[in-house]
């Protein structure tokens, strides 16, 4: 039921209109014939289209097709009291046409029925039975032999050429925005899509799907802040997962050798056109394998689902090409200084006190801690991050800021660990696994010593963990893909609220 702050909320003219329809309403449930839930649709709008279209007015009279349909009346145009066109939208769009348009008549639909779809209202769902037929300018049309109202739709829809205007009123009223907008629709059965792609992908290499907690007594397997709850029965404070690297990597040990999760992760963090406090990601574990082979597996992951979703691994992206079909680039962070910020020299790049003043310039002030792995990579954000427009891996991450991945056996300070860019953003993030037990240990020690000097992001001790890789963990590589942003690139949607059905905001007031 509609409460009286929504209703005080809408505008006057609203008001009126909901008024004259709960009217409606009030008639039908005297008649016992509000909400009936015994019609079953038999056909689809885009179906008809895709088998009849071609067909002529002569061949579907000759043979006649037989259609029982429900859908949203979204136009209607009434001639007399003889008959009436209207058009009722399905979920069969919008990849292909799931809107189609009905005729009824005096003398076919009956008095009785012809009476009521007078009163009617753009937004009712309707149920009808009739046969199919072309209209004078060939439009496909349903004959309509019996109409049923299935639905009374007590609120207006919006204007049918302008849709909702107001970007929030979009994000807030999603299921309005779903009704109005073939290309809102069409972004959620592209996301729909790509993630169908990727488990099928997964599938495919001998991956298997797992499910893995939520809700966890230690944040790990990412530098984050986390959201914090508390268990009542067991007197505990918990945490949302902030990932599930760490739950993911424990099944390695117990000998599950490829693992993957599609997973909802959570961090208490900025809200912006890129962030979203909770947020989806596939993230995926290979025993026997290194970044290297993961960087290769990734790019076939991505490339996939942009073809299976979009049609193409060629892309455009705020009106500008993005080619995933070629392969993706590979540089480590002090190469894409050198080249997107080339006024830098190597001895500048290697001088920690230089890039401390250069950061500050930037309005960035490091960590105490932050050695000179941090200090660059902090310069590449400010100074490289955001024109990585093709697809571009950096890679050899500092230690200091990967306290989960393998260090590199010939590389002193540097990790087997890579992050993908895109148009200016990361995408992934992944790297050779540590399977250290001790060496693990002594980066989750630094973590808490960085935690205790300030970094709210940093990692707490899990002990647990360190005892299960005292088992035993193979040689692996993991990577998480973020979904949320992957799809923006696809979809072209430049606000990750776009991508999202039921995005984050502020409270109504």
């Amino acid at each position: 039921m509609t409460t009286d702050i929504q209703e005080q909320a809408a505008a006057p003219d609203e008001n009126k209109i909901i008024a004259e329809r709960r009217v409606k309403l009030a008639a039908l449930r005297e008649q016992g014939i509000a909400f009936p839930n015994d019609f079953r649709p038999e056909h689809k709008a885009a179906d008809l289209h895709a088998q009849y279209d071609s067909k002529t007015r002569e061949e579907l009279e000759e043979h006649p097709v037989a259609v029982v349909l429900a859908g949203r009346m979204m136009l209607k145009r009434e001639a007399g009291k003889k008959a009436a066109f209207a058009t009722l939208q399905d979920a069969s769009g919008p990849k292909a046409d799931g809107r189609i348009q009905i005729y009824a008549t005096l003398d076919l639909t009956g008095i009785a029925a012809m009476a009521a779809l007078h009163h009617y209202d753009l937004g009712d769902i309707l149920g009808v039975t009739g046969t199919l037929f072309k209209t004078k300018t060939d439009e496909l049309t349903i004959k309509v032999t019996e109409l049923r109202l299935i639905t009374k739709s007590l609120r207006p829809l919006p204007d049918k050429f302008h849709g909702l205007a107001d970007q929030e009123t979009k994000y807030r009223q999603r299921y309005v925005d779903l009704i109005m907008s073939e290309e809102t629709r069409r972004t959620f059965k592209a996301r729909t899509a790509a993630i169908s792609s990727i488990r099928r992908f997964m599938e495919k290499n001998e991956f298997m799907e797992v499910e893995t907690p939520m809700l966890h007594t230690i944040p790990g397997g990412a530098a984050a802040k986390p959201f914090i709850t508390h268990h009542n029965a067991l007197d505990m404070q918990m945490f949302l997962r902030i990932a599930p690297e760490l739950y993911l990597k424990r099944l390695v040990v117990g000998g599950f050798d490829r693992v993957f999760e599609i997973n909802r992760n959570f961090r208490n963090e900025g809200v912006s056109i890129r962030h979203n406090p909770e947020f989806t990601m596939m993230e995926f574990y290979a025993a026997y394998t290194d970044y290297k082979w993961l960087m290769d597996f990734t790019e076939a992951v991505i490339r996939q689902a942009a073809i299976d979703a979009h049609g193409t691994a060629t892309l455009t992206y705020g009106g500008r090409e993005l080619d995933l079909a070629k392969p993706f680039h590979r540089l480590t962070i002090v190469g894409a200084i050198n080249k997107y910020a080339p006024h830098y020299t190597n001895e500048q790049l290697h001088d920690a006190e230089f890039i401390k003043a250069e950061l500050k310039k930037f309005g960035v002030k490091p960590f105490a801690t932050a050695g000179l792995g941090a200090l660059q990579l902090a310069l590449f954000e400010e100074t490289a991050e955001a024109q990585l427009w093709e697809p571009t891996y950096i890679i050899d991450y500092p230690v200091e800021v990967s306290p989960l991945a393998r260090a590199s056996d010939t590389v002193a300070g540097i990790t087997e660990r890579f992050e993908l860019f895109m148009v200016g953003r990361e995408i992934a993030n992944g790297f050779s696994e540590l399977n250290d037990a001790e060496d693990q240990s002594a980066r989750f020690l630094a973590q808490v010593a960085a935690k205790d000097a300030g970094d709210e992001e940093a990692m707490f001790y899990d002990a647990d963990y360190i005892r299960a890789l005292e088992y035993g963990m193979p040689p692996a590589g993991g990577c998480g893909i973020g979904i949320d942003r992957l799809m923006m690139i696809i979809t072209d949607s430049p606000n990750i609220r776009d991508v999202l059905l039921f995005p984050h905001l502020r409270r109504e007031e």
